[in-house]
């Protein structure tokens, strides 16, 4: 017994604040999960809770976990995901002309989730050593390999969104480790050259999303349908919202029931509980980007800062970009919204980082 009250004692060092409302969020997820399958006989809210119940000893594991190990780890973890990328060609489960999922039967392993956390763990290797400076050119170079490797892997599935975040991790990390604003230019400026060649590689569909997005009007029954219904959803909402269970575009199918769980949870929340309800929900998210950021202030040591960092980004990332997409600020790209959405390995793969934030909290100065 006093072995284990020590083996536990690391955890009343958790944040209290980043926890408290990881859980809040997940708790709404599942009850907004719910609201969207009303009528329908959906079993997601129920399975919603299962991953939950997975993600806790996953989330208290890795906070118990000394975040310093995974430096030992982090090469053979991201080999291992490529491993996982590449198999998906052969293996993965075709689902729309994507292979993006591998049938578990229980759930439907993603790879790419655990692709995002390997990456962040061999950039926080790479960047925090103290014997490479990043000012200079040639020093990008082997990072940004170690990037773009997952980033074809997953980009060719194909699932553009997830592989954008790989981009905005390490745009982040590059930039703590001490990259001039020169280099972060001189690479907007390489990214934006290539746009011509990254058109002509992306899928009619994905193309199709730019188009309606830059011309609303283009295919208000095709493409451009559920953007449409989302935003119709958000607006329709008001201040004060329809009602638990009383979002009209949902329940009448206008907001697609394939998406609405998943990618736009975000409109069946504002349709609901109006400006007022969404506006905390992203209140809720500025509680968990603050947290985060505080533990990356008072991380004992540069790898614990740079994953941090890494985990912040790619959370903040996800946030930004499925809000703005429902809104119609961005082109439709499928991604989630954390700890909210319908989805087991999201849920598993973020409660992991998350309680990884936590370890270094534990740990700090």
């Amino acid at each position: 017994m006093d072995d284990l009250k020590k083996f536990l004692a690391p955890l009343r060092r958790l944040d209290p604040v980043a926890g408290i409302t990881t859980f809040v969020l997940l708790g709404l997820g599942v009850v907004f999960i719910f609201s969207a399958g009303y009528g329908r006989e959906s079993q997601q809210w129920w399975r919603q809770l299962l991953f939950i119940a997975m993600g806790i000893p996953v989330y208290l594991g890795a906070a118990l976990f000394d975040y310093r190990r995974l430096r030992d780890w982090a090469a053979l973890l991201y080999v291992g995901s490529l491993a996982l990328l590449a198999g998906l060609f052969a293996f993965g489960m075709a689902t729309h002309g994507a292979r993006r999922w591998y049938n578990l039967r229980i759930i439907l392993f993603q790879p790419s989730e655990v692709a995002k956390v390997a990456l962040i763990a061999l950039l926080g290797v790479w960047f925090s050593d103290p014997l490479r400076s990043y000012r200079r050119p040639s020093a990008v170079v082997p990072p940004l390999l170690l990037t773009g490797i997952p980033f074809g892997l997953i980009a060719a599935q194909p699932d553009v969104g997830t592989a954008f975040i790989l981009l905005c991790i390490f745009g982040a990390m590059y930039f703590i480790a001490g990259a001039s604003w020169r280099m972060l230019g001189m690479l907007t400026l390489a990214g934006l050259l290539s746009l011509p060649v990254a058109w002509t590689l992306l899928r009619p569909y994905h193309r199709d999303r730019i188009m309606v997005f830059l011309e609303p009007d283009r295919d208000p029954l095709g493409r451009g349908w559920n953007v449409r219904q989302s935003q119709m959803a958000i607006g329709s909402g008001g201040l004060h919202g329809k009602g638990f269970k009383q979002g009209t575009q949902n329940l009448l199918g206008f907001l697609p029931t394939t998406v609405a769980p998943t990618d736009f949870i975000y409109s069946v929340i504002a349709e609901e509980k109006g400006f007022l309800g969404a506006s905390l929900m992203l209140f809720l998210y500025s509680v968990v980007f603050v947290a985060l950021a505080h533990t990356a202030l008072r991380a004992p040591d540069p790898f614990g800062r740079l994953i941090t960092i890494g985990i912040l980004a790619m959370f903040c990332a996800h946030v930004t970009i499925n809000v703005a997409m429902t809104v119609g600020l961005m082109p439709i790209i499928g991604l989630p919204l954390p700890l909210v959405s319908y989805g087991g390995s999201f849920i598993l793969s973020m409660m992991f980082a998350l309680g990884l934030v936590q370890s270094v909290h534990i740990r700090r100065l």
